[in-house]
């Protein structure tokens, strides 16, 4: 496992599939671990992204809070005054709100599903306010924490707000920005079917096999690579590389394939003439003010990871998602234009976002540039990220839950069962307040 690792970008991702027997949340608390502790650490403390150690579990619970320590970024500055003030009003009984995991018959409280899901933090927020916050492990108010994939859902969103201006238009195709890309995979491919995920091509993100794509992908973007390896230099060498699937047609079937995600990238910053960092800090974290700078992983050729580089803090991501909740209008400045977020609530096609066959416990689910779309009663939706990073978005709870976790599991139906039930019990205790 850690050899594979060691092959990886630094955002990359190993299955965990030792999940079963790792050591539980307290054991695992990474102040407790003493990573990286001392002067020198001690050499079983010592957490590297050349062989891998940083992003295996436990190391990982470290990491997730430090990651400008183990690889090249660029900064999304915050806002430098006239930052946004949110009230806190406290409410301890969200603790005891009780729910029954899926595929279980024993209820299980809001707190215990923290500690189940190896939560790092965690914000409720409740028509406006700060209604629940808690802290874990080497996390607290001030820190920045990896976002993982939830950093597709900032670029789906600046790709939103784009086409809402007219800068980008979802009808063309990927060559009418790329033209690099006319050998590729992408050359048929409409900017639509990139941000839906809708795309034919041959990508596998199955983290347990050491031929899948993902592989290659991971190692064109990290800094950190064998010498003798000869492969796609960064990702914009690598994305001109990909194939396409036989026998399929873009458009046809959801497959969540983190190489879209990199490429939307790279098509908005076409379109723009800007960095993603830079788009999310002019029109999103500037206007929005945020009060601390994020940051973002970078390849060998200095392109913003936008499949899943983000690195930001938990109140500055609660608020975010509650600017979508209120469709883009903060401090009664329209910062998002509506019909971007529109666009994103809609959702899209839950035939063909049901054709993949990945997300059976996902019924009636789509995904729209780039977010998770649940159509249930509330209209809520989501950005998801590996190891338990979410943002939660319920409209009409009035609701928004942002989280940072780093549970052993990759893959977020491990933790769905005791995450996405929790979430609407909390929203439905909320409503009947």
């Amino acid at each position: 496992m850690k050899k594979i690792c060691a092959l990886m970008m630094v955002l990359s991702v190993c299955s965990m599939m030792f999940a079963q027997t790792a050591l539980d949340a307290k054991e695992s608390d990474p102040t407790t671990m003493g990573w990286m502790q001392g002067f020198p650490p001690a050499e079983d403390k010592i957490l590297s992204p050349v062989d891998g150690s940083f992003f295996t579990f436990p190391g990982l619970r470290y990491s997730v809070n430090h990651m400008r320590e183990f690889s090249p970024t660029r900064v999304v500055p915050a806002a430098k005054d006239r930052h946004y003030g949110v009230k806190t009003e406290i409410d301890s009984n969200i603790d005891k709100v009780t729910f029954t995991p899926w595929g279980s018959d024993t209820t299980m409280t809001w707190a215990e599903s923290l500690e189940a899901n190896y939560t790092d933090g965690i914000i409720v927020m409740h028509k406006g306010k700060i209604v629940y916050e808690k802290y874990f492990g080497g996390l607290d108010a001030e820190g920045i924490h990896a976002a993982m994939s939830v950093s597709k859902s900032f670029a789906g969103t600046i790709a939103s707000i784009l086409i809402a201006e007219g800068v980008l238009d979802p009808t063309k195709l990927v060559i009418d920005y790329i033209p690099e890309l006319k050998d590729s995979a992408f050359a048929d491919a409409t900017v639509e079917e990139v941000l839906d995920m809708t795309t034919a091509i041959q990508f596998s993100e199955d983290y347990s096999d050491p031929n899948a794509e993902v592989w290659e992908y991971g190692l064109a973007g990290n800094v950190f690579r064998p010498a003798d390896y000869t492969g796609p230099k960064n990702y914009y060498e690598y994305l001109a590389t990909v194939k396409k699937l036989p026998g399929q047609e873009h458009g046809e079937v959801f497959g969540y394939k983190t190489a879209n995600a990199e490429l939307v990238g790279w098509i908005i910053s076409r379109a723009s003439g800007k960095d993603l960092a830079d788009l999310i800090s002019e029109k999103i974290w500037k206007p929005m003010g945020a009060f601390y700078d994020g940051y973002y992983i970078i390849d060998p050729a200095g392109k913003t990871s936008s499949g899943g580089g983000f690195s930001l803090n938990l109140r500055d991501m609660a608020v975010f998602g509650e600017l979508m909740r209120r469709n883009g209008n903060f401090w009664g400045t329209q910062i998002i234009p509506q019909e971007a977020i529109a666009m994103i609530r809609e959702g899209g096609s839950q035939e063909v976002f049901e054709k993949s066959g990945d997300y059976p416990t996902l019924k009636g689910w789509s995904y729209k540039n780039m977010w998770w779309i649940t159509h249930n009663e509330h209209g809520a939706y989501m950005a998801r990220g590996v190891h338990g990073q979410a943002i939660y978005i319920d409209p009409t709870a009035e609701m928004v839950i942002a989280r940072f976790s780093s549970a052993p599991n990759a893959s977020n139906k491990y933790l769905d069962p005791t995450s996405l039930p929790a979430y609407e019990a909390v929203a439905e205790y909320l409503m009947n307040k």
